[in-house]
């Protein structure tokens, strides 16, 4: 999945203040609590739940056959928790949810072993991280902040809502 124009990438929280800054030229009450919302968000720790597809315990979720197709159907675009699950559909819906919690675009999984889940990004295959299934704690990283040191790594709606930006 390549991300589209209106994708926001993640950047240090310098560059955030001063690019938020200098397109309002000033301070108001949304600006500072846009600011206050992204310096949350980037101390967040990370989980393998942000980059890809998760069940409840944490174990990555395998997609399902032909799930492309099946999410590209109109009626298959949004979902919520009162959406019925369609008969034989289950597995798609838990997957799709799962989806839409994930914080990041473009992430995949690259190996899955006994003790060790490797993902990459889909749009930069150096971007590579590795998570210990054992204790969930990524190798290098420690929360979003720490990811700042790549230079695509691309926001989901989920994440931009939760920081408060509108997508364009």
């Amino acid at each position: 999945m390549m991300p589209n124009d209106a994708s926001h990438k993640l950047i240090p929280m310098t560059d955030f203040v001063i690019e938020y800054y200098s397109n309002e030229g000033y301070a108001d009450l949304q600006t500072l609590n846009l600011m206050k919302n992204y310096a949350n968000f980037l101390r967040h720790p990370l989980t393998l739940a942000l980059f890809v597809p998760v069940d409840p315990n944490g174990n990555v979720l395998k997609e399902p056959k032909n799930y492309s197709s099946w999410k590209s159907l109109k009626h298959n675009e949004v979902l919520s928790d009162d959406t019925p699950a369609v008969s034989g559909f289950e597995e798609y819906n838990v997957y799709k949810k799962a989806e839409q919690n994930c914080f990041f675009e473009g992430f995949k999984v690259a190996y899955n072993g006994y003790s060790v889940v490797r993902i990459t990004s889909s749009y930069d295959e150096s971007i590579e991280l590795s998570c210990n299934k054992n204790d969930s704690k990524f190798q290098t990283f420690t929360d979003i902040e720490s990811l700042t040191v790549f230079d695509e790594i691309y926001l989901s709606p989920t994440a931009l809502k939760m920081i408060g930006i509108k997508r364009k």
